[in-house]
């Protein structure tokens, strides 16, 4: 007698990428064991949290080496390795420019020619420097207007954090065995991520902040260049991912005579001018978060090398960081498989049902998801948006084993962690200092305001959970963030370039030109729209008077009207004013400072030489992948 035939059919409902990877033991223990490293970082530095020197400015004791990979790891947050991996899905190897033009060039100018104003003249703050070369109001607005843009960046470094936890389902099982709703998640894991944080900020300050951003860095390498190797390796080495992608991905100047011939949708004006001049420099000059870290150091020689340290391993981090972006647009998209197995006679048939997001995406990057309803996200034209923002986490999850992948994902919670920490010690003492006790407490002791910096880290850290969801509207948080530093950082560097290099800038100018300068930001922003964006956070709020490629080349053209009204109205508002006099402006105006000598003899040890050094192989490897 013929043994009967039963035909077996499940459907497995989970994500053929995320739903089929398990986290074994090896995996927690990975990511538990750093949770616990820096966690035991912030008890072990609690004891030397003794003044607030300590705790806000570490001392100013650190040695170079530390600094320069804590400046370097202070960008390398959730913006760095899972918007830049982001951008490469969504616009190429054009994202490079972000680093050989948007950050090298920057870095050497700060090194060079800004650290000795910021460390000489004893400021404790960026503000506090404005205070110095300008008047009280200057630094009060930039004091407000940098306190909102870090909580904006933590916030979206939480996001990011959230997001990834909620697509690993990490916690799917914990949820659904307390009978709780799996769309809690998100909100759970901000939570989760901002008490670590919290902890280990709160105990030991900027020294905790600064030597956690080194581990970070180790494990980024240690986490990523297997992905790397590994990608490549799939899709047939580097001749395999040119044939898998359309040409203008693979190059990073060509196609830039014009907007509409490239994925960045800017052309060579607009990309220089924007990103590698307003852009870069407003970031890297005058972006607190970054400068404490070089403030920190012990020796104004030492504060100018640390830029120039961070700026050796910056410049080779697309290989890292934006090459995931590419081989996961490059992959094939998933659908449904169906295997057919015997098993003791009887016909077994398992299909993978990939989720619909994962279908309607492209290679290994799905569609766009509300984390809170589930649903697709559909742009103006009706088509479902790709979410760029998963490109990292899915190849992390598509190619890793179990152990590998528990390293891979513990250096993306490091980034995660790493940049809320940054933003959050860099809110507390521009809090702190620029705003409590220059306003609302004046002449309390030194210990009033140790107490204030630990409560301001408790502050920050829950304005940015509010600021976390505003994110959510966003496909690319580094399309988010270039938005955020075209308001604030675009406009400031305007007025630090005039304020340092020509004597006649006016505190009323300076003030003056920073409000016209982020008026001229919002204007753009609320009259001009990204192509397939609807009206809001992406702009056309008020009207919709002109429309760009993509959301990157408006936020490039925003900083650039922030910056050149900035410019402009500082310039005549000052020729209408009295300047400081001379002797209130030596060591904080270029001109009327004496020029800084190296202590260092040999020639080729000196900043200079590094700086020069640095700019000759940025323009080398402009040349090699244009």
């Amino acid at each position: 007698m013929a043994q009967l035939s039963r035909t077996l059919f499940r459907a497995i409902e989970d994500s053929h990428l995320f739903g089929h990877t398990q986290l074994t033991a090896i995996d927690w223990l990975i990511m538990l064991l750093y949770f616990a490293f820096v966690l035991g970082i912030g008890f072990a530095l609690k004891r030397y949290m003794k003044t607030s020197k300590d705790f806000f400015q570490a001392g100013r004791a650190l040695p170079a080496w530390i600094c320069g990979l804590a400046f370097m790891s202070a960008n390398l947050g959730a913006q760095e390795v899972i918007g830049m991996g982001a951008s490469g899905a969504k616009y190429g190897i054009a994202t490079s420019h972000f680093y050989w033009i948007g950050a090298i060039p920057a870095m050497v100018f700060v090194g060079i020619f800004m650290m000795p104003f910021y460390y000489g003249s004893k400021a404790r703050s960026v503000p506090e420097f404005l205070r110095l070369r300008f008047d009280e109001k200057t630094r009060a607005l930039n004091a407000c207007s940098f306190a909102v843009m870090t909580v904006f960046s933590s916030g979206i470094s939480m996001y990011a954090m959230a997001r990834l936890i909620q697509t690993l389902h990490i916690f799917d099982g914990l949820f659904v065995a307390l009978g709780l709703p799996l769309g809690w998640i998100f909100h759970f894991s901000m939570l989760l991520s901002a008490v670590i944080v919290l902890g280990y900020i709160f105990l030991g300050g900027l020294t905790s902040a600064i030597y956690n951003e080194v581990l970070q860095f180790a494990l980024i390498i240690a986490g990523f260049l297997p992905l790397v190797l590994i990608g490549l390796h799939n899709v047939g080495g580097i001749s395999g991912l040119r044939a898998a992608l359309p040409t203008a991905y693979m190059h990073s100047w060509r196609g830039m005579e014009h907007a509409s011939t490239n994925p960045l949708g800017v052309d060579a004006f607009g990309l220089a001018m924007g990103l590698g001049f307003v852009l870069s420099f407003g970031y890297w000059c005058t972006d607190f978060l970054v400068i404490q870290t070089a403030m920190a150091t012990d020796t104004q020689e030492n504060a100018r090398r640390v830029p120039l340290i961070a700026a050796i391993p910056k410049m080779f981090f697309p290989f890292l960081v934006i090459v995931p972006g590419l081989l996961a647009i490059a992959a094939t998209t998933p659908h449904n498989v169906t295997t057919q197995t015997v098993v003791n006679g009887t016909i077994v048939r398992e299909t993978q049902v990939v989720s619909k997001a994962e279908a309607e995406g492209r290679g290994l990057v799905p569609a766009k998801t509300d984390p809170i309803t589930g649903k697709i996200v559909l742009d103006a034209s009706g088509k479902p948006e790709l979410d760029y923002d998963l490109a990292i986490p899915s190849m992390l999850l598509h190619y890793f084993p179990s152990g590998l992948l528990g390293l891979g994902l513990t250096a993306l919670l490091a980034s995660f962690m790493s940049g809320m920490a940054g933003n959050v010690t860099a809110f507390n003492t521009v809090w702190t200092y620029d705003i409590y006790q220059s306003y609302l407490h004046k002449g309390a002791s030194d210990q009033h305001y140790l107490k204030m910096g630990r409560w301001a880290t408790v502050g920050g850290i829950l304005l940015s959970m509010v600021t976390a969801y505003a994110a959510t509207g966003f496909n690319n948080i580094m399309d988010t963030l270039q938005l955020v530093f075209s308001f604030v950082n675009a406009p400031l560097f305007a007025t630090f370039l005039l304020g340092m290099f020509w004597k006649r800038t006016t505190g009323n100018g300076a003030f003056t030109g920073l409000i016209a300068g982020t008026a001229a930001a919002m204007a753009h922003h609320g009259l001009t729209l990204p192509i397939e964006a609807h009206p809001g956070l992406h702009g056309g709020w008020i009207a919709v008077l002109h429309t760009y490629p993509s959301d990157m080349a408006q936020n490039f053209w925003t900083a650039i009207w922030a910056f050149s009204a900035n410019f402009v109205v500082a310039i005549v508002v000052s020729l209408f004013g009295t300047p400081k006099p001379e002797s209130e402006l030596v060591g904080l105006v270029h001109s009327l400072t004496p020029k800084t000598v190296s202590a260092e003899r040999i020639w080729w040890k000196r900043p200079e030489a590094l700086g020069a050094l640095l700019i000759v192989m940025v323009v080398a490897l402009n040349l090699i992948f244009r």
